[in-house]
């Protein structure tokens, strides 16, 4: 099985993996797919000249799940994503490839997307940080889309003030801020759906933090599956034997989604959002996946459903969340928290981030 994460062009102190969605001029930019196997684009897409122009020095394209439609990073044109911390287990996806260039070492920085979890999935699946904007904060320009009004461009790195000192790069205007969590509103939820090893790693973190009933999307997923399929509407007609048999699979399904569902999953969206905004709470820290890193040849068709049911609620809502390891469960593989804040609320979030650290830390040198 031929395995692939980034292709290495130059490093320096502000390294930098790109993940292949966002254009990159005079550099090879594929999408993950066959069909823009020889694409070179002309421009960068927004985010990236942001970055370059902040000092980050790009040191190659980061491999994907193929149109980062996928959260396993098994890519069948350009090779699966490795895990670096645990040969076998699969990188998350779809940004699986900046997720392991910052595992190795091989890169300080990385620049992802997220639409349902593919900043984050990485994010815990290698043990790094992983952080989803607010909707909209991060421009998307050249970028290529999966479902633009689910789709977030943030920030990877090794720690929280990694990503922090990024997004001040990608969103001018935003600046970190400190917070005592004695000052905020903290409720934690969904624990129980979470594996024993992740849920214990997750509710040491949350230690003190009241439990809160934090309602689920139910029904929204066809709106996410029409947006796909019309961003796909020319493309996956001329070229449906080059797209992966998985990918093709989920296009067929989504094609066949009807305005009567759509309706109904816009309508849940709306319902979701004033229910999310009723909450009394000011974060929320739930695990970020149930479980650690799978096992490669799984499949995302097997693994989908469970690997994005704690990410995708918050691409609903366009909610800020992120993506914090906090000490190994099953296997010795690393659990991650993750913290959401209301939309806007970016700033408080990396802060709390930056305040659940220690205490990450603290519970892994305890259970030493």
């Amino acid at each position: 099985m031929r395995t692939s994460s980034i292709y290495i062009t130059e490093l320096g102190p502000g390294s930098l993996a790109v993940k292949d969605l966002f254009d990159t001029a005079a550099v090879r930019t594929t999408y993950g797919s066959p069909i823009f196997a020889d694409h070179v684009p002309g421009a960068s897409a927004e985010a990236v000249a942001r970055l370059e122009a902040a000092g980050y020095t790009m040191a190659g394209k980061a491999n994907l799940h193929e149109f980062a439609w996928g959260i396993t990073s098994e890519n069948s044109t350009f090779g699966t994503v490795p895990n670096p911390l645990a040969p076998g287990r699969v990188a998350g996806g779809s940004s699986g490839g900046c997720g392991a260039a910052l595992a190795a070492g091989l890169v300080e920085y990385a620049l992802g997307t997220d639409s349902g979890g593919s900043i984050r999935i990485p994010a815990a699946c290698c043990g790094v940080v992983g952080f989803k904007p607010t909707w909209g904060l991060v421009p998307l320009d050249g970028c290529f889309p999966l479902t633009p009004s689910f789709d977030h461009a943030g920030p990877m790195a090794c720690d929280v003030a990694g990503c922090e000192r990024m997004l001040e790069a990608l969103a001018p205007g935003f600046a970190p801020v400190d917070v005592s969590l004695e000052d905020v509103r903290v409720g934690v939820a969904w624990t129980e759906r979470a594996d024993p090893g992740v849920r214990a790693r997750v509710e040491a973190v949350a230690a003190g933090f009241e439990r809160v009933d934090v309602p689920w999307p139910d029904g929204v997923y066809p709106a996410f599956s029409r947006e796909i399929a019309e961003v796909h509407a020319e493309l996956y007609p001329a070229n449906r034997d080059r797209y992966d048999p998985a990918i093709a699979h989920k296009m067929e399904i989504a094609r066949a989604v009807t305005d009567e569902q759509v309706a109904a999953a816009l309508a849940e969206r709306e319902r979701y959002w004033e229910r999310i905004a009723a909450l009394e709470v000011d974060l929320l820290v739930t695990p970020t996946v149930p479980m650690v890193a799978p096992p490669v040849g799984v499949g995302d068709l097997a693994l989908r459903g469970r690997m994005i049911e704690l990410t995708f609620p918050w691409n609903v809502t366009g909610s800020p969340a992120l993506a914090l390891p906090c000490g190994p469960a099953e296997d010795g593989l690393p659990a991650s928290a993750q913290i959401v804040g209301r939309p806007g609320e970016d700033a408080l979030v990396l802060a709390a981030g930056r305040a659940l650290s220690e205490r990450a830390r603290a519970a892994g040198r305890a259970s030493r």
